[in-house]
């Protein structure tokens, strides 16, 4: 973190100081202010990132059982299989009746 006292710092300074480091502003050798550059960030990251809300929900998902990918992997080619199974059963069922229909 870089420090600048207020009676050397300017404007430009600090922005462009704060886009690689945060800058801290001293009056009298003691902290007033803390600058921190935003460049790069859109909207949506500035609210999310200061909203306690999504916080909260980030903090209990992270609390939550977790699988690993190859357990994840697993269970969607199990349901892929009933799928198929269920489409496979389903084209037999047409195919049935359009047999009786003709």
């Amino acid at each position: 973190m870089k420090t600048i006292g207020l009676e050397n710092a300017s404007l430009d300074i600090c922005v462009d100081g704060a886009q690689q480091e945060r800058v801290m502003l001293t009056r009298n050798g003691k902290p007033v202010a803390l600058i921190i550059g935003l460049e790069g960030l859109d909207e949506e990251q500035l609210q999310l990132g200061s909203s306690n809300k999504f916080w909260t929900l980030i903090e209990q998902r992270r609390k939550q059982k977790t699988i690993s990918r190859a357990e994840l992997e697993r269970k969607f080619s199990g349901e892929n299989r009933i799928l198929a199974s269920n489409d496979e059963q389903l084209r037999h069922n047409f195919a049935m009746t359009d047999k009786l229909s003709a």
